[in-house]
């Protein structure tokens, strides 16, 4: 009408990702370098999720491997993370759960047989961030502790180099001078697990 002015729109989320089947378990798997943001855009993506009112359960794999010492032949604790991911899955599934977001570095997809050994019926996507190196070195400065610095730069940088030579994922995401959030609606726009809504 003439003189008025068009009401804004509203962005929400709709589910459109439905459990594939009660023996298959959509799993979305934030990945990327250290300190490009896995832990923190997973999070958003769970936040999204709740309020499109999906059944689901967000794990961060690191915090199921920080156990010390190290053993000799795993120094990443490869075994010890996909035995908790394992048990702690199980507890999720039988609360209802049936979507999983996991944050984790992965260097190659064959190490996506870990997560299917742990989560019976996963059908993973990959979604890796990127940034630039002077990026992740700024990340790592601002949240590491003074010992940990170098060796996470230097972590950062070797696996930010071989993820592009080596690409793992099927979709990625640049994450240079973005919002968490705004990432977040990216991925969930082009993976297909929620499709935006206007009302």
């Amino acid at each position: 009408m003439a003189g008025q002015t068009k009401p804004a729109l509203r962005r929400r989320y709709t589910r459109v990702m439905p459990a594939l089947h009660a023996a298959h378990v959509p799993v979305l798997l934030v990945t990327g370098p250290v300190s490009v943001g896995k832990t923190s855009v997973a999070a958003e993506l769970s936040e999204f999720l709740d309020k499109a009112g999906v059944a689901h359960a967000f794990i961060d794999v690191d915090s199921l491997r920080w156990c010390y010492p190290r053993p000799a032949g795993d120094p990443f604790r490869v075994q010890i993370a996909t035995q908790n991911l394992a048990a702690i899955w199980t507890n999720f599934a039988e609360a209802g759960a049936d979507h999983l977001v996991l944050a984790d570095v992965i260097e190659s997809r064959a190490e996506l047989s870990r997560i299917r050994t742990a989560v019976p019926g996963a059908e993973v996507w990959v979604v890796r961030l990127r940034a630039t190196v002077e990026t992740l070195a700024t990340r790592v400065y601002r949240r590491e502790s003074i010992l940990a610095r170098d060796r996470h730069v230097q972590r950062a940088t070797e696996l930010a180099a071989r993820l592009d030579a080596h690409p793992v994922e099927g979709i990625l995401v640049e994450t240079d001078g973005r919002t968490i959030p705004a990432i977040a609606n990216e991925i969930l726009n082009r993976s297909g697990w929620l499709a935006p809504v206007y009302g």
